[in-house]
């Protein structure tokens, strides 16, 4: 239930046909060319599942243009030498800004405008050879912001150094009250 209803929110209702917008169908992944378990990379001498950048752009242009945001979103993948899966992108009311993410084999990248502030948040993770800085080039001439900050995350790059445990869920007070009673 929480995986269909988490689709939803994100306007990919599995039940039923989007209204939204006609969907956008780019090539299937591929496989595993190796004999690795994992697709795990190396940036910069780290094994991690790949970077992830925080980009937020300030002063940006034409974040209501929807044809430019999607072709813009395409050239991103190109350049990266990613594998687009699924582009899905919303125009909120009023050209209130756009939402969106193309989705990729090798992670996403997901943007969402605020047009009427000039600030637009993008989201770009890749892992394997892509290369997402690549995109963020792409973005800033798309959108020619006044300014750009750029944060960098690399994804699981404490995987080789120890091992994620899940962590068991608390009983809820009332529970605990009932066991003891």
């Amino acid at each position: 239930m929480a995986y269909t209803d988490a689709l939803f929110q994100l306007g990919m209702d599995l039940t039923r046909s989007s209204t939204a917008q006609k969907e956008d169908h780019g090539q299937s992944a591929l496989d595993a060319h190796d004999d690795r378990k994992d697709h795990f990379t190396e940036r910069n001498g780290v094994r991690c599942a790949g970077t992830h950048y925080i980009v937020d752009l300030f002063g940006a242009k034409r974040l209501d243009d929807l044809k430019l945001i999607k072709e813009t979103l395409k050239r991103c993948v190109e350049v990266a030498g990613a594998n687009l899966l699924h582009i899905h992108l919303h125009r909120h009311t009023d050209k209130a800004g756009v939402s969106g993410t193309a989705v990729l084999a090798e992670g996403h990248i997901s943007v969402h405008s605020w047009p009427e502030t000039g600030y637009l948040a993008l989201d770009v993770f890749m892992g394997r050879d892509a290369n997402p800085e690549a995109a963020i080039d792409v973005a800033k001439q798309a959108f020619r912001p006044a300014k750009a900050v750029v944060k960098q995350h690399l994804r699981a790059k404490a995987v080789g150094e120890r091992v994620l445990k899940a962590v068991p869920k608390k009983a809820p007070a009332r529970e605990k009250a009932q066991a003891a009673a």
